[in-house]
């Protein structure tokens, strides 16, 4: 065996798989303790590409469904507000039932008039307070609701608005409609019914838009499920494989340590060869 002072190939050899495994632990300790196998671009550029692209995908998703859902609010205050309406349509056809009849007293039919105006009063109170975020679906002039329906903008879910104010496109009984006499009781009669139609026909175009949101999305969470599993298939760290490896790679490392050491003692022997 040669010895010298100036070479030491052992140790050099052991420093290099020192360094090897010392390389190794880092690349596991990191992945155990993030849990992704890729982190950063230097592990694999290609692929972390492709997921950093999912990912963002999948963060415009978490808007679309946000709009989605201020979207299926408004409607939800729009149609819980119109079936108010409804109802009160409703008693207005008994106020004015109940006024056609000519054998009434002038006592009793400005009492029932009084109601039919009250309760007009109370529309107008429901339609103008109808309002979610801003926007209210069903006052005169309301304007439609547009919720972002895909992760780049380019679709949209339309809810068109529905006049449910007095004297507008569904209620054709105004806020000055009168039950005063049998006559006119007799008039609003046909005017109320044609209002309760109108007003039963919009709201159900307001719940199938709902149900349009509701199903929009379902599709969107899923799809979102979907692409962040997909994301976690191409970076995620195999967290069992990584822990074993790294107690393979401590007990490398101190046997690398070990083995430098030794290596590194052999020099001193040349010290003897001069006592």
């Amino acid at each position: 065996m040669t010895l010298s002072v100036n070479t030491n190939p052992g140790a050099l050899i052991a420093l290099q798989n020192l360094n090897s495994t010392e390389s190794q632990l880092q690349t596991a300790q990191n992945q155990v303790s993030t849990g992704l196998a890729i982190s950063a671009p230097q592990d694999n550029g290609a692929v972390w590409a492709i997921a950093q692209n999912q990912r963002a995908t999948s963060l415009s998703l978490s808007s679309v469904t946000q709009s989605l859902q201020r979207a299926q609010s408004t409607i939800d205050v729009a149609t819980s507000a119109g079936t108010s309406v409804s109802d009160l349509l409703n008693q207005l056809k008994a106020k004015a039932l109940a006024a056609s009849d000519q054998s009434l007293d002038t006592n009793s039919r400005t009492a029932l008039n009084a109601d039919f105006t009250s309760i007009l009063n109370q529309i107008s109170t429901v339609v103008s307070n109808a309002t979610f975020n801003g926007a209210n679906l069903i006052e005169s002039g309301g304007k439609s609701l547009f919720a972002l329906a895909n992760a780049d903008g380019s679709s949209f879910l339309t809810v068109a608005a529905q006049d449910l104010s007095l004297g507008g496109a569904n209620i054709t009984v105004t806020a000055t409609t009168s039950i005063s006499t049998a006559t006119l009781a007799a008039a609003a009669i046909q005017t109320v019914d044609t209002s309760i139609a109108n007003v039963n026909n919009a709201l159900a175009k307001l719940g199938t838009s709902s149900n349009a949101l509701s199903t929009q999305l379902t599709f969107v969470g899923t799809l979102q499920d979907t692409i962040d599993t997909g994301v976690g298939n191409l970076v995620n760290a195999n967290l069992a494989k990584e822990s074993a490896q790294l107690q393979a790679l401590q007990t490398k490392q101190q046997l690398g340590i070990q083995a430098l050491s030794i290596a590194n003692s052999g020099s001193s022997a040349l010290l003897s060869l001069f006592r």
